[in-house]
């Protein structure tokens, strides 16, 4: 036993104690520093890496071996610690891992055997004191205080869990589960297990570390020196499967947990969420307080191995100790191996010399990183371990196409997490020296494979995991950084570089969000980066030409493809209001500038549409009867049936008639209305316009311009087709102008005997003759419906091309008689009854005038009889024309 000075660090987490021990190392020419685990390994190595240089700094685990020709600190698993160097400092992290039921017996062989040549330091807790005492002699004590208080804060939600927490769990489907409802519920969590490789699991970190995620999903590797920006270290459960048997985590354990929390300096909490319940108050205080129950008994296994075969061999590792404080470790995974080998006469018989035997050995110590079962993982071994006695090396065919099965990167989590686990078993054989011919190359190639896997697998998390929108955004929320939109053409919103919505008009309509705080996360982003924005778009649309604004038929206010606002009812039915659709982030400065342009663009549309009619409305030199006239023609919006106001158009004298039509107003038959106010653009505005003084639900749209007659709707609003500038009269509406130009014909024909349609009236309406005898009873016709033979006319062949002779003959004999074809009429009488009646050929109806034109076309279908034109006798029955001595007044 070396005569080093050996000094025991202890204390709990957060005291600066591997920080101490790299001080001291680097005060020494060489030194050897063993670590629990890998990852700690690779952060110590970069921390001295940053100190010293890469050139004198070696990294060696079982899977990663860097060794500079000039290395002089040598940073290790404590497995992989090297033996005899004679370095001047040697030091072991964590030393309580004595105690661990399966790497425990390592620990202790380090506690008991290692030793640098001038110093020798154990870092670890105070439950150690003890055992070291009893196991070190001359040992120095150096207390370590923590810098930080930890506090237990009890139960939370994971929904309430404060940021810059760790939620640790024991199991890979635990760690995926709460990983999946943070990223549902805050946008995200870095996912931290022992079975990462460094690369995936630094990148991980990193993520975390820099504040893209503000949660953490780990297993109790954490526990073990990563030092992390971790407020607070929440427990989902307070048991753990320990490779046996599920058990209660001791309250030493939950302390090297819970010591995560809080920063050099900064105070930490600790609690529980999930289903675990809440910590008994006495485990409470005593991870609050660091006071745990002493380790009283050490894992250990006989170092002191003898290699005559593999029978001795096995005896050796399975000696039993009679001291005190050590207890034989149970049966461990490469002597589980051995045995199973030792089953197989070949390989024993191959193993009949020591060299054999310790060959034997070192192969049966290839970790099972795979998981599969005892049996398959001693068949590999039992491979390698020919494969080397044999030739002296792996069959590098072999091996190349092992490791080429598994370089590849597409797959889920578990997919490359599995890949992962097998590689390592690949590139803990590259690391031994011989192994293989060509050892550098696939250390190389092995490397290069986890790398990429590692990226994947990275990736692959971070996709599941971590809703980067949101976590990115929240980051550069709580920076209280500017935080930039981009609006393409389309409308899409990004917001440093994430999609987060889209703009519709001055509304901003969010990407869906997973929950309410990730909602809520994301609309406050985007409303503070749009704010610019919409100050500008408000400035650029205050300045718009009317040409870019529009409205719909249902009062919607259009800025190009974007809604903007939409008319409601205002003081007056050519006075509407705006509503504006202006997100209440925007701002009143932004509301306003949209609703004053929005006002002037209807204004002024309604006074352009409307001229006759606001004329009409501003005459102030009208009085009396026209005055109130006036304002029914407004409230009408330039239409009115006449039968609704046939008393007030009596009681008008010629002079406020007169004064009336001066504005434009025609007093037709059938209604009193504006015929410039007929157009399309003037329609379209006045059905609004008497939608929103209906306050209606859903507007009715306006008839497509230029048709005469459209299709009566029997559900139609009452006065829906009078403001659409038609009138209803059985299966269609016409036109109301039209209407009044059919009345004017009418009125020229004595219709006392009833009437048939002329082609004029057909063409004016432009409808069929069973559509028009529809039309003229939905006006309170009766129409009698006949047939009659068609007159034909036949014509004279010309002279070169007459039969003549025999010919003649024969045409005329070919000839049979010809059905004569029918044509069918109708007769109109007010109020009469229709009868059914056949006319002779030649038979037309007489008169005292002349017919008009020369009777029927052959081409028409309708028929129609002249009446003599002469003084006409007015029919009181007819409305034509009993409104006629009226009509001719007006």
């Amino acid at each position: 036993m070396s005569t080093t000075r050996v000094t025991a660090v202890l204390g709990p987490t957060n005291t600066g104690k591997t920080h101490f021990a790299i001080e001291r190392m680097l005060n020494h020419r060489t030194g050897v520093i063993g670590l629990p685990l890998r990852l700690l390994a690779r952060e110590v190595y970069d921390r001295i890496v940053a100190k010293r240089g890469p050139s004198v700094v070696a990294l060696v685990t079982g899977e990663e071996r860097i060794v500079p020709p000039r290395a002089a600190y040598w940073v290790c698993t404590v497995e992989a610690m090297p033996e005899g160097m004679g370095c001047d400092f040697l030091a072991v992290d964590e030393i309580q891992l004595c105690s661990d039921a399966e790497r425990g017996h390592v620990f202790t062989d380090r506690l008991l055997n290692a030793r640098g040549v001038k110093e020798t330091v154990f870092l670890g807790a105070e439950t150690m004191r003890g055992a070291i005492a009893a196991m070190v002699p001359n040992v120095e004590f150096i207390k370590k205080e923590r810098f930080s208080e930890l506090t237990y804060s009890g139960s939370k939600k994971i929904s309430r869990m404060p940021p810059r927490s760790a939620i640790v769990g024991f199991s890979v489907e635990n760690v995926y589960a709460i990983a999946e409802l943070l990223r549902r519920q805050k946008g995200g969590a870095a996912v931290v297990m022992g079975a990462l490789s460094p690369r995936t699991r630094n990148a991980q970190v990193e993520m975390y570390q820099n504040g893209d995620v503000d949660y953490l999903v780990a297993t109790d590797a954490i526990g073990m020196g990563l030092n992390l920006d971790i407020k607070h270290v929440a427990f989902s459960g307070l048991t753990k499967f320990d490779g046996r048997k599920m058990r209660h985590l001791f309250p030493e354990e939950l302390g090297q947990i819970a010591g995560r929390a809080g920063r050099h300096t900064e105070n930490g909490t600790f609690g529980v969420t999930g289903e675990a319940p809440p910590l008994d108050d006495e485990v409470a205080q005593a991870i609050v307080q660091h006071r745990f129950r002493p380790v009283k008994k050490l894992q250990w296994r006989n170092s002191d191995l003898q290699f005559g075969s593999v029978k001795r061999l096995v005896q050796t590792l399975e000696q039993h100790t009679q001291d005190e404080w050590l207890t034989r470790v149970r049966e461990s995974d490469d002597l589980a191996a051995l045995k199973a080998l030792a089953q197989d006469e070949l390989i024993v018989a191959r193993a009949g010399d020591g060299p054999s035997v310790r060959l034997l050995w070192e192969v049966c110590r290839i970790p099972d990183f795979r998981g599969i079962s005892p049996v398959e993982h001693a068949t590999l071994l039992g491979k390698i371990f020919t494969d080397l006695h044999q030739d002296g090396h792996i069959d590098p065919n072999w091996f190349a196409l092992k490791v080429a099965r598994i370089d590849r990167t597409e797959g889920d989590i578990d997919t490359l997490s599995k890949r992962l686990a097998y590689i390592r078993t690949w590139t803990y054989v590259a690391q031994r020296q011989d192994w293989l011919r060509d050892v550098s190359h696939w250390r190389e190639a092995t490397r290069a494979v986890e790398d990429r896997l590692s990226d994947a697998l990275h990736g692959a998390l971070t996709q599941r995991f971590v809703d980067r929108r949101t976590s990115v955004l929240l980051r550069r929320l709580k920076q209280k950084e500017s935080l930039l939109a981009d609006v393409n053409e389309n409308g899409e919103v990004t917001v440093e570089g994430e999609f987060v919505g889209k703009l519709d008009g001055f509304r901003f309509r969010m990407d869906k969000a997973g929950s309410p705080d990730e909602a809520k996360t994301l609309r406050q982003a985007s409303v503070q980066a749009l704010m610019p924005h919409w100050h500008l778009m408000a400035d650029k649309f205050y300045n718009a030409p009317d040409t870019e604004i529009d409205f719909t038929e249902q009062g919607g206010l259009m800025w190009g493809e974007n809604a903007v606002g939409k008319l409601v009812s205002g003081s007056e039915p050519l006075k509407p209001s705006v509503e504006v659709f202006v997100d209440e982030e925007a701002g009143d400065d932004v509301a306003t500038k949209v609703q004053r342009r929005l006002q002037h663009f209807i204004d002024r549309k309604i006074a352009a549409g409307f001229e006759p009619l606001l004329g009409l409305k501003n005459d102030e030199t009208l009085e009396g009867l026209a005055k109130g006239f006036a304002f029914r023609m407004v409230e009408g919006f330039g239409i009115i049936p006449r039968g609704e106001i046939a008393d007030d158009v009596k009681a008008l004298d010629q002079d406020a008639r007169g004064t009336l039509r001066k504005h434009g107003i025609r007093f037709g038959q059938f209604t009193i209305f504006m015929p410039l106010l007929l157009k399309p653009a003037p329609t379209r505005l006045r059905l609004v316009l008497w939608s929103l003084a209906k306050n209606l639900q859903e507007f009715p749209e306006s008839p497509p311009p230029g048709l005469v007659t459209v299709p009566a709707e029997k559900g139609a609003q009452p006065g829906y087709y009078a403001m659409a500038g038609y009138r209803a009269a059985g299966e269609r509406a016409i036109r109301i102008d039209m209407l009044e130009r059919l009345a004017d014909m009418l009125r020229d024909q004595d219709t006392r005997g009833g009437f048939e349609a002329t082609a004029d009236m057909l063409s004016i309406t432009g409808m069929t003759l069973e559509q028009f005898a529809d039309l003229m009873q939905g006006l309170g016709y009766k129409a009698e419906k006949g047939e009659r033979a068609k007159v034909k006319t036949t014509p004279t062949p010309a002279a070169d091309t007459a039969p003549v002779g025999d010919e003649a003959k024969a045409d005329e004999a070919s000839i049979e008689p010809a059905e004569p074809e029918v044509e069918v009429f109708y007769t109109f009488t007010w109020g009469g009854r229709a009868q059914r009646q056949q006319r002779p050929q030649n038979d037309r109806p007489r008169g005292k005038g002349k017919p008009k034109g020369k009777g029927p076309k052959s081409n028409k279908p309708q028929s129609f009889s002249s009446k003599p034109k002469g003084e006409k006798k007015v029919d009181p029955d007819n409305p034509f024309a009993a409104a006629l001595a009226g009509f001719k007044t007006d």
